[in-house]
């Protein structure tokens, strides 16, 4: 490498890109752009070092030139990049280190699951070292109305939406517990967006308890749902306070990764 602007400093930081990335940095706020005196002074460096390191992001298409205030400014390539990185994530891959270790935290089995139409569908789940095993599958599919992830789901639709899949559900009552009316389920809902999570309290099988979170994507809408389940007597209502922290904690960094910003 030649030049002052490539050599690496005692850190191992190439100072050519460093200076660039500064430049890109103190353009992006400033929506009508700056010249390069101004740009010059913001980062510290000569116009003419300035000028260059310009010209060089305008090839590869990070700057543009406004031709009539002749004042620099960022483009959307920056974006375009991240946002490649963001489509190319796999929910499936990106959660599996964060269910495998919620799993471990509470040694009960997580659940992954997506939506599709009006029911949930399950397409991970990590089994935890218990003697009493949970009956599902990966593959398998549950009502939403009766289920923490599925309820977790519907908390973050429209209402619209929420009866829509509603008039198309077999409304069955599988237990005491299941709620079978429409307005009893929009309160419970309504509780479950205030609180940040659902719970299935043995609504779609005797002696199963669930605590159910949802994931957003980039878009901020809900893509999927992540829970904690297990026998009754090991999910207890005592420590429902405590397990629901963790999924919500998970279901927090699970989003994240897909491009969620609060």
């Amino acid at each position: 490498m030649k030049g002052d602007e490539q050599r690496l400093t005692e850190k191992g930081i190439v100072q050519s890109i460093d200076r660039a990335l500064s430049i890109l940095e103190v353009l992006s706020d400033y929506s009508e752009g700056l010249g390069v005196t101004e740009i010059s002074e913001q980062v510290n460096l000569h116009k003419s070092t300035v000028y260059r390191l310009l010209t060089t992001l305008i090839y590869k298409g990070y700057v543009v030139q406004d031709t009539e205030t002749n004042k620099y400014g960022i483009t959307l390539k920056l974006f375009e990049l991240g946002s490649k990185k963001v489509e190319s994530m796999d929910l499936l891959s990106v959660s599996k280190e964060y269910t495998k270790k919620l799993m471990e935290s509470v040694n009960e089995v997580v659940h992954l699951v997506v939506r599709e139409g009006s029911e949930i569908v399950y397409i991970d789940k990590v089994e935890a070292n218990n003697t009493i095993m949970m009956a599902s599958t990966i593959g398998k599919r549950s009502p939403m109305y009766c289920t923490s992830v599925g309820k977790a789901i519907l908390a973050h639709l429209p209402e619209k939406k929420v009866k829509e899949i509603w008039d198309n559900s077999k409304i069955v009552k599988y237990t005491d517990y299941t709620i079978t009316d429409f307005e009893e389920l929009k309160t419970e809902l309504e509780d479950i967006r205030q609180k940040g999570y659902a719970v299935d309290n043995e609504e779609n099988e005797i002696g199963v308890r669930c605590i159910g979170v949802p994931i957003f994507n980039r878009h901020g809408k809900v893509e999927a749902a992540i829970s904690i389940s297990g026998p009754a007597i090991r999910v207890t209502e005592s420590k429902i306070s405590n397990f629901s922290i963790k999924v919500m904690n998970t279901a927090s960094l699970i989003s994240r990764e897909l491009g969620f910003i609060r």
